[in-house]
C-alpha cells in the first residue's frame, strides 16, 4: 500500500514515518521547500526521542520520500492523511484553511478513488465541509469520481510519540462507507496484531472524541491545581491527597499532578476551540472555561511567590529558570508556562538566566517574535549551574530528568540567594531546607 501525509509537522512526520516502519510506501508532503530539503538530507525539525533514527533508517531502505507537491503523488496513492495545522483563530476557534486548501487541491487532481482522512484536530463538521469542499471542485471539472472522507484524530504524547503510534491504547476511526473502514482495518492490523483495538464510529463522534479526551485531561490538571492552591491555605499536603484520590479505582492517578500550569500544541488550543463551538450552537461549556481561567492563573504561580520572597520592586534581581519546554523530552514551547514567567520577569526589570536540554533554539525564535525588546535581559546558559550562577532565586518550570538529582552544594555556591520555587514538585522540602535552602512547591 502507498499513502501520502500531508504535512510534516509533528503530527504528519510521526506518522508516516511509523507507517513506513511497518514497511507502507509513505510519502510526506509539506509546501515548505527548506523544510522537505533538510528532511531529505536527514535534518529533522522537531525533537521527538527515537524518530530521526527511524526518520534515516526508513529513508535508507526507500519506504519514506519526501515531496513539495501532492500531485505528483496523487496518482499513486490511495490514501491521504491531512495533518495540516489548524491554528486557533482570534476568538480560538480552528483554522481550517488549510485543510480545506488540501481537499481543493485533490478535488482538482485527483483521478481515481481517494480516501482522504483528516488527521489533524479539528472541530465537530469538518469532514462535511471536506467532502463538499472536493465535491464542488468535482463538479466544476465535470467529473464523477468516488472517493471518501474518514476523522482519525491522533492520541500522541510528545516525547513518547513513537511508542504511542506503535503500541497504541486504541485507534479511533470515523468513516462512512465499508470501503474506507476496509482500508483502515488494513492499514492498521500491523500496529494491533496481538490485540485489534481499532474503534470505529461515525464521522462526528471521531472528531468530538479528540476534543473530549483533551478536555478531559485539562480538566484533571486544573482540578488539582485548584486543590493545590486551597492545600496552601489550609496547611494540606497536595501530594498526600492525590495519593489518597488517585487509589480510587474511580479516578486514578494519571494527570493529579499539580504544577504551575499545563502548556504545549493541543490542551489550550483544543480547549479554546471546544468552547468556541459550543458558542456558535448557542452552548456555553461552563466547566472547559473555568478549566481554563485556572490555568492562566496557574501559569503565573510561581512569579507571585517570586514576588512573596523577593518583594514587589524586582528590577535588577537575577532570576535562574531550568526548564523552558511545556513538558519534558520535546522541544515545544508553545504556550508553555516559562515563556509567560519569562514575559512577566522581564517586564518587571530582572536579569533571567534560563536552561533547557532541547528547547533553548524554538525559545529564542519565540522570543525574537513577542519580546523583541527585553531579548538583551535573557542569558540562554549552557547548563544549570551556570543558570543558576548569581541568581536571587531558582524556579524549576520543566521536571526534565536532569534535573531531578543536581550538585545542590555546588548550586548554593553559585547562587547570591537560595530560593528554590519548584513549579513541578520534585524536590524534597526538608533536604533542600537542611542544606540551607528556602524551598517552595506547589499546594504543599
Amino acid at each position: 500500500m502507498e499513502i501520502a501525509i500531508v504535512g510534516t509537522g509533528y503530527v504528519g512526520l510521526v506518522t508516516g514515518t511509523c507507517f513506513a516502519e511497518m514497511g507502507i510506501d509513505v510519502t510526506c508532503v509539506d509546501i515548505d521547500e527548506q523544510k522537505i530539503e533538510k528532511l531529505k538530507n536527514g535534518v529533522i525539525p522537531i525533537y521527538e526521542p527515537g524518530l530521526e533514527d527511524m526518520v534515516l533508517h526508513n529513508v535508507k531502505a526507500g519506504r519514506l520520500h519526501f515531496s513539495t507537491r501532492l500531485t505528483d503523488v496523487l496518482d499513486n496513492v490511495q490514501v491521504i492523511f491531512s495533518a495540516v495545522g489548524t491554528p486557533p483563530g482570534e476568538d480560538g476557534s480552528a483554522d481550517l484553511r488549510y485543510v480545506l486548501d488540501v481537499a481543493r487541491t485533490i478535488g482538482q487532481n485527483m483521478n481515481q478513488y481517494v480516501l482522504l482522512v483528516t488527521k489533524s484536530t479539528v472541530p465537530v463538521g469538518t469532514a462535511k465541509l471536506v467532502r463538499q469542499t472536493i465535491q464542488n471542485e468535482l463538479d466544476k471539472r465535470g467529473v464523477s469520481i468516488e472517493f471518501d472522507v474518514a476523522s482519525n484524530p491522533e492520541f500522541l504524547k510528545e516525547g513518547d510519540a513513537i511508542n504511542d503510534f506503535m503500541s497504541p491504547d486504541r485507534v479511533i476511526v470515523g468513516v462512512e462507507s465499508d470501503k474506507a473502514r476496509e482500508i483502515f482495518t488494513r492499514l492498521y492490523r500491523p500496529f494491533l496484531i496481538n490485540n485489534f483495538r481499532v474503534i470505529f464510529m461515525d464521522i462526528p463522534s471521531a472528531e468530538m472524541t479528540k476534543y473530549a479526551a483533551n478536555s478531559m485531561l485539562a480538566t484533571r490538571i486544573s482540578f488539582m491545581n485548584d486543590i493545590a492552591n486551597l492545600c496552601e491555605i489550609v496547611g494540606a499536603d497536595v501530594n498526600m491527597v492525590r495519593k489518597g484520590i488517585g487509589t480510587d479505582q474511580r479516578i486514578g492517578s494519571k494527570f493529579l499532578y499539580a504544577g504551575c500550569g499545563y502548556g504545549g500544541s493541543c490542551f489550550p488550543k483544543d480547549i479554546k476551540a471546544l468552547i468556541q463551538t459550543a458558542k456558535e450552537k448557542g452552548y456555553e461549556m461552563k466547566v472547559l472555561k473555568a478549566v481554563e481561567e485556572v490555568n492562566d492563573t496557574q501559569k503565573e504561580i510561581l512569579y507571585r511567590k517570586l514576588v512573596k520572597h523577593l518583594g514587589e520592586n524586582l528590577k535588577g534581581k537575577t532570576i535562574a529558570i531550568w526548564g523552558l519546554s511545556f513538558k519534558p523530552n520535546t522541544d515545544d514551547v508553545r504556550e508553555a508556562p516559562a515563556l509567560l514567567l519569562i514575559e512577566k520577569l522581564t517586564k518587571a526589570g530582572c536579569n533571567i538566566r534560563v536552561f533547557d536540554p532541547v528547547a533553548i533554539p524554538e525559545t529564542k525564535k519565540t522570543l525574537k517574535r513577542n519580546l523583541t525588546e527585553f531579548v538583551d535581559q535573557i542569558h540562554f546558559a549552557s547548563d544549570i549551574y551556570d543558570a543558576a550562577l548569581e541568581s536571587e532565586a531558582l524556579l524549576l518550570v520543566t521536571e526534565w530528568k536532569e534535573f531531578r538529582m543536581p550538585s545542590w552544594g555546588v548550586i548554593r555556591k553559585a547562587m547570591k540567594n537560595p530560593l528554590i520555587l519548584d513549579g513541578r514538585n520534585i524536590y524534597d522540602k526538608k533536604e533542600l531546607q537542611e542544606l540551607g535552602f528556602t524551598y517552595e512547591g506547589i499546594g504543599v
